[in-house]
């Protein structure tokens, strides 16, 4: 059984996430957990006076957040099907919104966070949130972004951009591997370099290691020249059917390059494409 871990800040972009999710474990065996933190940057009123603190957290936040989570598995059961493999659970937090997802993935032994994001927001219009882009880089647990426009398709293809500097091992390659079994789509792993550079022993023997963990599945590799790496996947995903991009946390060379940086204006794949990223 999958424990699925669902943010949710009660905006259409979080909902998209849930149905996404939803879609993507329709036939699988999970307990999700949906989960609204609140922050307590203003909690202190001036009610604070008449009652405790914590009369003043349950009335002000926890109270309120329980009846929206429940309205939203109230959405869930009139959307769609029951599906008596999936199990719901409400969780309400409050204090900071990482350490909050941290303990929750610790406590409920979460497989994955999915999460939704508007994508480019604010002066630096990061190609994810500020929430998704804590989460991706400060928890330590697979995670999958889905953008606000991105629907639930029959997954074709998986983009895996790779410099082969990182050494594979099973644990970190799992949620792919899992992935393609329940949807059976093709990977395709991307590496991005400069004319006639060749790999050395290292990379070629994580790229051998790629090709073997995957060798009951269709996989193929391509080695792409473009100074950069936003473009290069850009192009990739405009001329494949690609309907999920994966990455390893660790690997900052790609991973930042893809994620964080101010081109947003010039790629199209940020609205619509789900981003997976894995940990070790």
């Amino acid at each position: 059984m999958k424990t699925i871990l669902l943010p949710t800040d009660f905006s259409e972009n979080s909902w998209n996430a849930i149905k996404y999710a939803l879609k993507f474990f329709e036939g699988s065996t999970c307990t999700f957990y949906l989960l609204h933190v609140n922050t307590l940057s203003y909690a202190i009123t001036e009610d604070s006076y008449y009652m405790d603190t914590e009369d003043l957290i349950e009335k002000t936040f926890i109270k309120p957040s329980k009846l929206q989570l429940r309205k939203i598995l109230k959405r869930i059961s009139q959307e769609f099907p029951v599906n008596k493999n999936h199990h719901f659970f409400i969780l309400t937090d409050y204090g900071f919104f990482i350490d909050s997802i941290r303990k929750h993935v610790d406590e409920k032994k979460i497989d994955m966070i999915i999460m939704g994001t508007k994508g480019a927001t604010g002066l630096k219009k990061l190609i994810v949130g500020s929430n998704a882009a804590d989460v991706i880089k400060k928890v330590k647990c697979t995670t999958l972004i889905v953008p606000e426009n991105a629907t639930f398709t029959n997954l074709n293809e998986i983009a895996f951009p790779t410099d082969y500097f990182l050494t594979y091992g099973v644990n970190l390659l799992k949620p792919i591997y899992e992935i393609i079994e329940m949807h059976h789509p093709s990977l395709r792993v991307v590496h991005i370099g400069h004319k006639h550079e060749k790999f050395n022993l290292s990379q070629q023997d994580n790229k051998d290691l790629i090709q073997d963990y995957f060798s009951n599945f269709e996989v193929r590799f391509y080695n792409l020249t473009n100074e950069s790496v936003e473009d290069a996947i850009e192009c990739f995903v405009q001329s494949r059917d690609i309907n999920m991009i994966a990455m390893v946390a660790k690997n900052l060379n790609y991973f930042q390059q893809i994620l964080f940086h101010s081109k947003v204006e010039e790629i199209s794949y940020h609205t619509n494409i789900p981003f997976l990223v894995i940990h070790e």
